[in-house]
């Protein structure tokens, strides 16, 4: 049962869940129906649908694990795909005169990404990204709609257990990655939609 629960969180609490839905929420803030119908879309597709079919591309060809690319290895392609992706995405954000919200979500993600790519790559250690994206997302709404967002600490938490609990990760890289979400991604958001 704890292992069937585990394994439920881990996909429905996964990064590329957080990553569509967040983008909406952020643009609601402030924009009409359309414009957070668009801005959402850019930021949903180029930061998760995009990247995420690359992961699941590769991990049929069996290019790393699965498409939670739980070996470090395997993360150079994902990563790269992510940050080309949402910088491309970015660019039409920026031609399009996207809201400073949305700007300030795409900055704090790219971010969370040079910084999770310096620790797997540069420190050669595997950082939780479940862990990282659940937290950079409760920060961000809290800061955006206010505190009855941290609410979603619950299901942040409930993910970075299920993380430790199949074994994918340690406990001291869930920690760290929580900790990445919280100040690179969550903090990041903060000052960028503080400027834009």
């Amino acid at each position: 049962m704890i292992d069937k629960v585990a394994r439920g969180a881990t996909e429905v609490l996964a990064p590329w869940v957080w990553v569509i839905l967040l983008p909406f929420g952020v643009a609601a803030a402030t924009e009409s129906i359309w414009g957070t119908l668009l801005w959402g879309l850019v930021v949903a597709v180029t930061a998760s649908v995009i990247p995420m079919a690359v992961i699941v591309r590769g991990a049929r060809k069996g290019r790393w694990d699965g498409h939670h690319v739980t070996n470090r290895e395997g993360r150079v392609v994902p990563l790269l795909t992510a940050g080309a992706s949402l910088a491309a995405g970015t660019v039409i954000m920026v031609l399009g005169h996207a809201p400073g919200s949305v700007l300030a979500l795409a900055g704090s993600m790219f971010a969370s990404l040079v910084v999770s790519m310096a620790i797997t790559f540069g420190l050669k250690w595997k950082i939780s990204l479940h862990a990282a994206v659940a937290w950079a997302a409760v920060v961000t709404l809290w800061v955006v709609y206010g505190p009855w967002w941290l609410l979603l600490a619950l299901p942040a938490a409930l993910v970075a257990w299920s993380r430790v609990e199949l074994g994918d990760h340690t406990t001291a890289q869930v920690l760290a990655g929580s900790v990445l979400g919280v100040v690179v991604g969550g903090g990041s958001f903060w000052l960028l939609s503080q400027s834009l």
